[in-house]
């Protein structure tokens, strides 16, 4: 029999108290691992500044994913501006894109003139319930960056989503483009909420 072990951590509660812990539990699997590259969702920049505080000298290097403009307002990023010109000096990439998991099929979805589910939210769906909310998010983050050409998809990298604000699920996953979405592999769940 040949296993490789490993710790999992599980939160109490999602949110964004496990922010924190959760930069700090993906250093150190990044490191263990070498891997060099750390996908985070930060929509107003919170997060990111705490990703970026706890990487900083290690050598890997930070990816932020936000909300496309307009996911709340119409022509609006909801990402701060000074947090964003702070975060690039540090050397950090940002990426805005569109939610591979949603997109277009939620106009579709909240239309009252179409509607109806896709097999795109199905997915998204799944993988909110089944596992976390951070995982879904984490897993959207890997493709769009993935998308674009932020990230290979030959190689591990470590990605963190949240169950609204902060993170609390870290994963390791092998990217893949959306084309190729069943070719994508979470290889491992470091942390995520126990409860949700």
């Amino acid at each position: 029999m040949s296993f490789v072990q490993k710790n999992i951590y599980y939160f109490e509660k999602p949110g964004p108290a496990n922010t924190t812990d959760s930069a700090k539990l993906a250093k150190e699997r990044a490191i263990e691992l070498g891997i060099t590259r750390v996908i985070v969702a930060s929509t107003s920049g919170k997060t990111a500044k705490v990703f970026c505080e706890t990487l900083k000298g290690s050598g890997i290097s930070l990816i932020i994913v936000t909300h496309v403009v307009g996911f709340a307002e119409p022509g609006i990023w909801e990402f701060s501006a000074e947090t964003a010109s702070e975060l690039r000096k540090n050397g950090v990439i940002i990426i805005t894109g569109t939610h591979v998991l949603s997109g277009l099929e939620k106009a579709f979805s909240k239309s009252s003139k179409v509607s109806g589910g896709s097999r795109t939210e199905a997915v998204a769906e799944a993988l909110r319930r089944v596992v976390a909310v951070g995982l879904k998010v984490a897993v959207e983050c890997v493709m769009i960056a993935a998308d674009q050409g932020e990230i290979p998809v030959n190689e591990e990298v470590i990605s963190i989503g949240g169950t609204g604000s902060g993170a609390d699920t870290v994963v390791v996953i092998r990217p893949a483009h959306t084309s190729s979405f069943f070719d994508l592999q979470v290889r491992e769940i470091v942390a995520m909420p126990r409860n949700r």
